[in-house]
């Protein structure tokens, strides 16, 4: 899952938003000071992250790449799901995507100081925002493909991972409710008893 899934994740969970991004960032044990409704939206993140890799949808995706590209797909699935879920937006939620990705770039603005403390980048709203709504493009797709392999060290497997991107659509698309339905009803679980469920999916 990538950041689009995590917030609508967190969304259903009732935790802040911004956890569900930090916890691309914060490592190992949280800062004690970090507000306690954050902390459980960062621990939500990673257990989203471990259970998902888990998932038999997900797991049946990877083996659909050839043995030479499927060392990326776990990092291509995570983008090709929120492609996927910004195009049938509107089967997940009845607030408009636009909307909820601007929402989604204040709340970040909001919680500026703890993306300095993460390490990570700090956001703002307008391009928060607008990097939401670009998962909704093939060519945002595609520049967000292609920002990820410029951090890898084989920066050319990604892009040979990514060349038959159109044709897995069509099975991600169907896999996804049944995915984000297993998520939500974990996250919800995982909220409810304040993260410290242990039931994996099945």
């Amino acid at each position: 899952m990538n950041f689009l899934a995590h917030l609508w994740l967190a969304e259903q969970a009732r935790v802040p938003l911004a956890g569900a991004v930090l916890g691309d960032w914060f490592r190992g044990a949280l800062p004690p000071e970090l507000p306690d409704a954050l902390a459980l939206s960062v621990r939500l993140h990673r257990r989203v992250d471990v259970e998902t890799d888990k998932h038999p949808r997900v797991v049946a995706a990877r083996r659909r790449f050839g043995a030479g590209t499927r060392r990326y797909s776990g990092i291509l699935l995570d983008l090709l799901y929120d492609h996927a879920l910004a195009m049938d937006w509107t089967q997940f939620s009845a607030e408009r995507l636009d909307d909820f990705a601007a929402r989604a770039g204040q709340e970040m603005a909001r919680h500026a100081n703890w993306f300095e403390r993460s390490g990570g980048p700090v956001p703002s709203a307008a391009g928060f925002r607008a990097l939401l709504l670009s998962y909704a493009t093939e060519s945002g797709l595609e520049h967000a493909a292609e920002r990820t392999a410029r951090r890898l060290r084989r920066t050319q497997g990604m892009i040979e991972a990514m060349g038959e991107w159109r044709a897995r659509m069509p099975a991600l698309r169907e896999d996804l409710p049944v995915l984000l339905e297993d998520l939500r009803a974990l996250a919800q679980a995982f909220v409810g008893g304040q993260g410290r469920i242990s039931k994996p999916l099945t």
